[in-house]
């Protein structure tokens, strides 16, 4: 375990250097030091969080699962609303962030952390039951559908795709019958086709995706740009600070799209790396929650690192042009305060389960025999696993 968390780390804290350097390079000509000064106060802020997160047992969260969903659901309510003084606003036809004072803060990155909390609460709590259709998905379905439902409204399509992808994820783990599980994902993957086909502006983004040369000039000039970035780095890159395509170019250079100007600064190699260091991080994550000491901590550690993992992937293949465009940031490396203090403050988490994780050479089927759940059950699912019986 030492060393699951100790890679961890450092690859965390190595993708949040590259995002410092490279958010300098990608905003240097126009705003200067602006928009690192700005993420060095959310960096600091999300340290804090990390800390305290991992200082304290993850138990806690237990306690406050609802109370943290609930106030996740106001804040996303109140985002939609027209707020006095400007605190809400409409910016690029969405209603996402609250404009305070010298920051905007966006609910749904936290509601991401609260959804996932409440689900391994859930999971935890009605395990016995989750096979059931009513437990298992009527009710789980009915509480992953108030986040969707008010992200998917603002309007955030990819926020809404991956949130629902790792509660999808939870709820298999959490014991839901895979065959459950497909007509309401068929009836979701339906509703959000039915929204795409009616909406011009996300039907050009389809479009240009699937014919980006015909579309570089309109739909598709992001995407268009963001490849010549990386075609333009080659193995090595032009070298820190000399890219091109961040003048002007590729729109959202220093947040949706800061991997593209990695790949035209640094090269192959180092995009390569960024994408290994996010493996390392999937790989971590589901070893903690493999080893975690109970049901709660296991799909805990799971949907975290879940979230991260296909957050990255999603934004990724969007910059590649392997996916169309969605508007998720690059985890620890795009700028955005209050996706940083979410990431950190779920990384904190993670450490958290990892500090109270089961002893070394402790043998899972104990636990499993112990609640009375079959080994042939434990082999099929291996993050199956009840909390240990109470010592007497």
């Amino acid at each position: 375990m030492k060393v699951a968390v100790t890679t961890l780390a450092f690859c965390v804290a190595a993708l949040l250097a590259l995002g410092l350097v490279m958010l300098y390079s990608s905003s240097m000509t126009q705003v200067g030091a602006h928009y690192l000064m700005l993420q060095l106060v959310w960096c600091a802020l999300g340290f804090v969080l990390c800390v305290a997160a991992t200082t304290l047992d993850y138990q806690w969260l237990k306690k406050f699962a609802w109370p943290i969903f609930i106030v996740a659901l106001v804040l996303l309510a109140l985002v939609l609303l027209p707020l006095p003084h400007g605190i809400t606003k409409k910016i690029n036809g969405a209603h996402r962030w609250f404009i305070l004072p010298g920051m905007r803060l966006q609910p749904s990155e936290f509601a991401k952390l609260a959804l996932v909390i409440l689900l391994a609460w859930y999971g935890d709590r009605y395990q016995r039951q989750m096979q059931n259709w009513k437990r298992g998905i009527v009710f789980s379905g009915m509480l992953i559908a108030l986040v969707l439902g008010l992200i998917f409204i603002e309007p955030d399509r990819g926020t809404t795709i991956l949130l629902a992808a790792v509660s999808g994820s939870m709820l298999l783990v959490a014991g839901v019958r895979w065959k459950h599980i497909l007509i309401p994902a068929a009836a979701g993957a339906a509703g959000l086709a039915i929204s795409i086909w009616h909406d011009p502006m996300r039907m050009k983004r389809i479009f240009s995706w699937w014919e980006l040369e015909q579309h570089k000039e309109g739909a598709g000039y992001q995407a268009y740009q963001a490849m010549i970035a990386l075609g333009s780095g080659g193995w090595t890159g032009l070298g820190l600070g000399n890219g091109r395509q961040k003048l002007g170019f590729v729109p959202e250079h220093h947040t949706d799209f800061i991997f593209s100007i990695i790949g035209e600064e640094l090269g192959l190699i180092a995009t390569m790396l960024v994408v290994a260091a996010f493996v390392i991080v999937a790989i971590c994550g589901i070893y903690i929650a493999l080893n975690s000491r109970d049901n709660f901590g296991c799909l805990l550690a799971l949907g975290i690192t879940l979230l991260i993992s296909l957050q990255a992937a999603i934004n990724i293949g969007v910059v590649t042009s392997a996916l169309p465009n969605k508007g998720l940031p690059l985890p620890f490396i795009s700028y955005g305060g209050s996706n940083l203090l979410a990431m950190l403050a779920s990384v904190g988490i993670l450490f958290s389960v990892a500090r109270h994780a089961r002893p070394r050479g402790a043998i899972a089927s104990a636990s499993v025999e112990a609640d009375g759940i079959s080994s042939v059950r434990a082999a099929k699912n291996p993050f199956a696993r009840r909390k240990p019986a109470p010592a007497t």
